[in-house]
C-alpha cells in the first residue's frame, strides 16, 4: 500500500460506516461502501447530504450491494458492521477471500478484542482494529489496535493512512477489551451508576458535575497531564483516601440491569437514568453537534489548515451498482 490516494472499502452503511466513508472520501481517497441490506444502502445519500450540510464539503462515494465488487481493488478495508462477534467473524472470513492480499483489514469494533475476530483466519496478520468515535466526521480520534497476530508493519501503515485524512490515530499496543477510550469511559460510567444507585445524587446532578466540572477541561487537558500539572503528590493523597471507597462491582451494575429489565432503556422509551420529555433528546443532540463543529473549526484554524481536506473531489455523487 502506497500512502497517498488509496482505494478504501467500508463494510456497513449505518451511521458509523457512512460517516467514515464521508471522512475518507473528503480526504481524497476513493471510497466504496457495501451493505447487504437494501434499506441501509438507500439511506446513504440522505446521510451523506446531512453531513455535507454540516461541513460544506461534497464527496463521491460508490455504494454496492456486492461485497466482492466493493473490496476487489481495496488497499484498506474497514468493517463497520454490528457489534456482534459472530457477525464480524463471518464478515472477515469473507474478506480474507475477497479482498486483495495486500489490503489492510480493519474492524471498527468498540470493545471486542481483535484476536477474537481474527481467530482461525488463515492470514490474520493483516487484521487490526481501527476504532473510530461517533460521529467520525466530527471526532478525529481513531484507536489503532494491534493484536498479537497483527503483522509488525500493519499498525504503522494504518496510522500513516489515517493521518492522510487529517485524523488523529493513536497506537494501542495491547488487544484489551474496550481498548483505551471505552475502558476509561465505562470506568467513569460504573462509578456514576453506583453513585446514583446509592442515592447520593440523581442523574441530572451527576451529569451537571461532569459537564460543568472536570468535564469542561477534558477537551483541553488529559487526566494524566492534569495530574502532572497539579503535582503527583496531590493525586497520591487523593487516591489514598478515595480508592478504597470506589465501586468495585465486577459485572454490570445491578441498578443498570434492573433498568433494562424494566424496559427503562433511555430516550427511545422516554425513561432511562432520567426522564426524557418529547423533543429533549433532539435538543441535546443539537447541542453536542454544535459543540463538535465549533471544536472542529477551532482545531483547523489553529493548525492553519486553510486548504481543507478535500483533494480532487468534485460535487457530491453517490454511485450505485445495486441491481
Amino acid at each position: 500500500m502506497n500512502i497517498g490516494r488509496e482505494n478504501v472499502a467500508i463494510v456497513g452503511a449505518g451511521r458509523m460506516g457512512t460517516s467514515i466513508a464521508y471522512t475518507l472520501a473528503a480526504a481524497g481517497h476513493r471510497v466504496d461502501l457495501f451493505d447487504p441490506i437494501d434499506a441501509a444502502r438507500d439511506a446513504v445519500p440522505e446521510r451523506l447530504a446531512a453531513i455535507e450540510a454540516q461541513l460544506g464539503e461534497p464527496v463521491a462515494v460508490a455504494v454496492h450491494d456486492s461485497l466482492g465488487r466493493a473490496v476487489a481493488e481495496a488497499d484498506v478495508v474497514i468493517e463497520a458492521g454490528p457489534e456482534d462477534l459472530a457477525a464480524k467473524q463471518a464478515i472477515f472470513a469473507e474478506l480474507i477471500r475477497a479482498a486483495p492480499v495486500w489490503a489492510l483489514l480493519a474492524t471498527n469494533t468498540s470493545a471486542i478484542p481483535i484476536a477474537r475476530i481474527a481467530a482461525g483466519l488463515p492470514t490474520s496478520g493483516r487484521v487490526l482494529g481501527t476504532h473510530f468515535w461517533n460521529p467520525p466526521h466530527l471526532i478525529p480520534l481513531v484507536e489503532v489496535v494491534e493484536a498479537e497476530t497483527t503483522e509488525a508493519d500493519a499498525a504503522e501503515r494504518a496510522i500513516a493512512f489515517l493521518r492522510t485524512a487529517g485524523l488523529r490515530p493513536v497506537h494501542v499496543k495491547a488487544d484489551i477489551p474496550g481498548f483505551i477510550g471505552n475502558r476509561l469511559q465505562h470506568a467513569l460510567k460504573r462509578e456514576a451508576i453506583a453513585i446514583v444507585a446509592a442515592g447520593h445524587c440523581d442523574a441530572e446532578a451527576l451529569d451537571e458535575v461532569v459537564r460543568h466540572g472536570f468535564g469542561a477541561r477534558l477537551g483541553v487537558v488529559g487526566p494524566l497531564e492534569q495530574s502532572d500539572l497539579g503535582g503527583l503528590e496531590l493525586t497520591l493523597a487523593i487516591h489514598e483516601t478515595l480508592m478504597p471507597d470506589l465501586d468495585r462491582t465486577p459485572v454490570a451494575h445491578p441498578f443498570l440491569v434492573e433498568k433494562v429489565e424494566r424496559g427503562e432503556t433511555g430516550v427511545s422509551v422516554g425513561r432511562g437514568f432520567r426522564d426524557w420529555a418529547p423533543g429533549e433528546a433532539e435538543e441535546v443532540q443539537e447541542r453536542v453537534t454544535r459543540e463538535l463543529l465549533r471544536r472542529r473549526a477551532a482545531e483547523r484554524t489553529a493548525s492553519n489548515d486553510g486548504m481543507g481536506t478535500a483533494t480532487g473531489v468534485g460535487n457530491r455523487k453517490v454511485r450505485s451498482d445495486a441491481q
